[in-house]
């Protein structure tokens, strides 16, 4: 059972149960996020099973390649999710109908939306950034040797903002789109099952991750795969990203690597949410009962 479903979460607990379930789901499925970014840059391989690219890479690079770029996107979707889980917690509480404590669809979606901005401008977009570097160097160059070598090595070659903010149109569109349709569709499952007292079980939550990052995919795959291609190690623009995609696969090439992401997003939805709200129900009485005497003062 998860406990404290009902409460309403202060900002402190949003950002720490947040941050740790963006942790410890990048952590879990990471190997998913390597083959489909391999795939999406180039990658000759005929296979769409994940297992099988995550094999041929363990067959000839060794299995410690399959976490090259872990590091960045760890810390980079403890930032993200806890300043998204934050966001969407505070937006969520303006926007909702004070009688039923919920909210109409599509003010879950703007309150995603927006979640989504705030976190692609503040955490994703630089380290989404140094991960997708990282992996596209490995493969042919191997001029990095660590996130924060491939961090100072592109930003003396580019720039700051240039080498940092490099692919922020295409990732702030999936960042918004995948905020909107994850957070919006999980709410709007979770409202449901509230206004029908539908009781929030463990496997409950897990499954309305799950869900929800069923239809994130393929929603928001064409905004994947050109944010991966624009911030690749030689980098592109939108228009650049579009027309290389088109070329190399046809229309078809912009879902490319959607089935690779499935596997990983259908778990990382049912990781993340579940761990989050258990995180939340965890801490939550413990903050209560420390913020009880200041507030009663």
């Amino acid at each position: 059972m998860v406990s404290g479903e009902g409460a309403e979460k202060t900002p402190l607990v949003s950002l720490i149960a947040g941050g740790t379930a963006g942790g410890v789901e990048a952590t879990i499925t990471y190997p998913f996020e390597f083959a489909k970014t391999r795939v999406q840059l180039h990658d000759d391989s005929p296979s769409k099973n994940p297992f099988r690219v995550i094999k041929a890479v363990i067959e000839k690079e060794g299995p410690r390649s399959l976490y090259k770029g872990c590091e960045t996107l760890v810390a980079g979707t403890i930032l993200k999710d806890a300043i998204r889980f934050i966001s969407f917690d505070s937006i969520k509480s303006a926007f909702k109908d004070p009688e039923t404590g919920t909210l109409s669809p599509l003010r879950n979606l703007l309150a995603g939306i927006s979640a989504g901005v705030v976190a692609s401008t503040f955490a994703v977009t630089p380290t989404e950034r140094i991960k997708t570097a990282l992996i596209d160097d490995a493969r042919h160059d191997k001029r990095f040797t660590s996130p924060w070598h491939a961090t100072k090595t592109l930003v003396a070659e580019h720039g700051l903002v240039k080498a940092m903010y490099r692919g922020y149109v295409t990732t702030t569109l999936k960042q918004a789109s995948t905020t909107a349709v994850r957070l919006g569709t999980y709410n709007i499952l979770k409202d449901f099952e509230r206004l029908r007292d539908i009781p929030q079980t463990t496997a409950t939550t897990f499954g309305n991750g799950a869900v929800a990052g069923t239809i994130v995919v393929f929603v928001t795959q064409p905004f994947d795969t050109l944010k991966t291609r624009a911030q690749s190690v030689r980098g592109a623009g939108v228009k650049e990203a579009f027309t290389s995609i088109i070329a190399d696969y046809g229309v078809k090439g912009l879902w490319r690597g959607s089935t690779m992401r499935l596997g990983r997003t259908v778990l990382a939805g049912g990781i993340l949410f579940t761990t989050y709200e258990w995180v939340a129900a965890l801490i939550q009485p413990v903050l209560d009962k420390k913020l009880l005497p200041a507030r009663s003062e």
